[in-house]
């Protein structure tokens, strides 16, 4: 996965992500994402292209645990937020929905670089600086490649721990 670093900063709770009154007025993803972090830039949204990657720093969706938070990022084509945390709600809820959570050190990447996710590290191609990200276990990887959880579980039944590949 490659895409330009659209930085924000700690502490990025969903209420930035979208806010809830947006919530209100519909839930779906193509909608939604013309609002993406207006409360903090309103005119965000309009610059996002699809396989843009949002970088943070810590807590990213912290707040409230609205699933929207996650939708919304994903409607506007994001496939992956890199940030030295997440709140754990926001992380499950990027799981079950198909969006990458790469938790790694975000501090040397900049708006607009040039960066490609491959296993075991973030290469950024604006500066040739690798940075090493946390694994996922096994089982949360499989469910994001899937799309989600719901997407996962029509393929495989189930959870496909303990059964044979």
């Amino acid at each position: 996965m490659e895409g330009r670093a659209r930085v924000l900063g700690d502490d990025i709770n969903t209420d930035y992500i979208i806010t809830s009154r947006r919530k209100r007025e519909s839930l779906d993803p193509q909608v939604l994402r013309q609002y993406i972090f207006e409360e903090l830039d309103a005119g965000f949204a309009a610059t996002v292209q699809s396989g843009d990657l949002i970088v943070a720093g810590h807590n990213f969706g912290c707040g409230s645990a609205m699933e929207v938070a996650v939708t919304a990022l994903a409607g506007a084509g994001i496939r992956a937020v890199l940030a030295r945390s997440f709140a754990r709600t926001y992380y499950r809820n990027a799981v079950n929905n198909g969006l990458w959570p790469i938790v790694c050190d975000t501090r040397g990447i900049r708006e607009g670089d040039r960066l490609r996710i491959e296993t075991g590290c973030v290469r950024n191609l604006s500066n040739a600086q690798t940075i090493a990200i946390d694994p996922l276990p096994d089982v949360m990887r499989e469910i994001i490649e899937a799309g989600g959880l719901a997407p996962y579980f029509r393929q495989y039944g189930g959870f496909r721990i303990g059964r044979p590949a």
